[in-house]
């Protein structure tokens, strides 16, 4: 069962995600509503993490940059289009806001072929 972290300050979100990643045979990490959350539940094995862009005044790139050292796949939840460039994501998986099943679906399937290629790497 692939493991995915997720990460959003918002009750109600961070909730419908979690409940359609169970529907695709997922077990769900958190959800955390910080980076400092995540941080302390990224510990463990992870197939994959969606982080929300920003969080509570601040932005999930540190939490973002620590998964990315450890060859965690990401996907940055965003309502606004994209992320910083300076904060050196090429080529992102980006999950568009407002959520939809499809979309989350879809995003999942392309951390999980993220992960497969990162295990095959190692």
């Amino acid at each position: 069962m692939p493991r995915i972290l997720v990460v959003d300050d918002e009750p109600l979100i961070s909730m419908l995600v979690e409940n359609w990643l169970g529907e695709l045979g997922c077990e769900v990490v958190g959800p955390a509503r910080t980076v400092a959350d995540g941080l302390a539940l990224a510990d463990g094995q992870l197939d994959g993490a969606i982080l929300d862009v920003n969080l509570a005044g601040g932005t999930c790139y540190p939490l973002a940059n620590a998964l990315r050292s450890r060859g965690v796949p990401l996907a940055f939840a965003t309502g606004d289009g994209g992320l910083d460039e300076g904060e050196g994501f090429e080529d992102p998986i980006l999950l568009p806001k407002p959520f939809d099943f499809e979309n989350v679906k879809e995003t999942l399937e392309a951390l999980l072929e993220q992960s497969r290629k990162v295990r095959l790497t190692s």
